[in-house]
């Protein structure tokens, strides 16, 4: 298996909504953003599946080592030797794909966010610098598109909260602001006990309420010049804002089950948004 099969495996084994988007794009731009979202799961799922803090920490500070072979052009991992050869075509900065990494290992030594001021820096790293990198493998004339995909990755990450609310505080993360928990009278128990009650619903409709702004907000700063190129975030953006939508219809029963949208029904997403363009 050459490195991007290997990146093209990972990203369809997950499963994940972001494979959709990827769909139409022309060969050269779909390896190099495959590559980077399989760099993401790669150090996403150290943190996840490694149950060991220290052995999470080695193995993530390998991946930073990594990122430095890479750009040296001496990558040993499939997924750092696919990135290299993309790299002459894109302008993927070192920094960046180690800030993925540091926004990573936040999971390991924090699982509470004070306000939501605190989280934001969490979701930058995590989510917005993907879409600042994916922005440009997907191309761009006007830097406006930078603020569009910085917010759109932010849109993306606070769905993902509220879609992994349980899940995320069975793994003993709670990632919902604790002014915000407070202010709606939701004690984190309720979370690990899986307790539905109005005053949670209140808290996750205020939380989508907020998921809702930055797509209204990214989607407001994307210029016209750019819309075609960047085509693949608003295919995503098509299916999370679905999904949000899908969950708050279901009234936020986040708590005990996982919403999710069928793969014919996210193939019918990215092609409908990918051709009104």
């Amino acid at each position: 298996m050459n490195p991007h099969d290997y990146c093209q495996d990972k990203a369809a084994q997950s499963g994940s909504s972001f494979y959709y988007s990827f769909m139409f794009l022309p060969a050269e731009r779909r390896r190099a953003i495959t590559a980077l979202y399989a760099f993401c799961r790669e150090v996403d799922d150290v943190v996840d599946e490694c149950h060991d803090p220290a052995l999470a920490q080695s193995t993530l500070e390998w991946w930073r080592q990594e990122v430095e072979r890479i750009y040296a052009g001496t990558p040993t991992h499939p997924v750092g030797q696919a990135l290299q050869e993309v790299l002459g075509r894109f302008q993927l900065p070192r920094e960046q794909l180690l800030e993925i990494i540091d926004g990573m290992a936040m999971d390991l030594t924090q699982t509470r966010y004070a306000d939501f001021k605190a989280l934001q820096l969490y979701c930058y790293r995590v989510a917005s610098v993907v879409g600042l990198l994916a922005a440009e493998i997907f191309g761009y004339q006007d830097r406006r598109t930078l603020k569009y995909a910085h917010d759109l990755g932010m849109a993306f990450q606070l769905t993902n909260i509220i879609r992994d609310v349980g899940e995320d505080a069975r793994r003993g993360r709670i990632y919902l602001p604790v002014d915000d928990l407070q202010r709606f009278g939701v004690p984190a128990k309720d979370l690990l006990e899986a307790r539905h009650s109005d005053a949670f619903r209140e808290l996750m409709a205020f939380q989508a309420g907020r998921a809702e702004h930055f797509y209204d907000q990214a989607f407001a700063q994307l210029p016209k010049i750019d819309r075609k190129a960047q085509r693949p975030g608003l295919v995503m953006a098509a299916i999370y804002r679905t999904l949000l939508r899908e969950i708050a219809a279901d009234g936020f029963q986040v708590l005990d089950r996982r919403t999710s949208l069928t793969p014919l029904r996210k193939v019918w997403l990215a092609g409908t948004t990918w051709f009104r363009g």
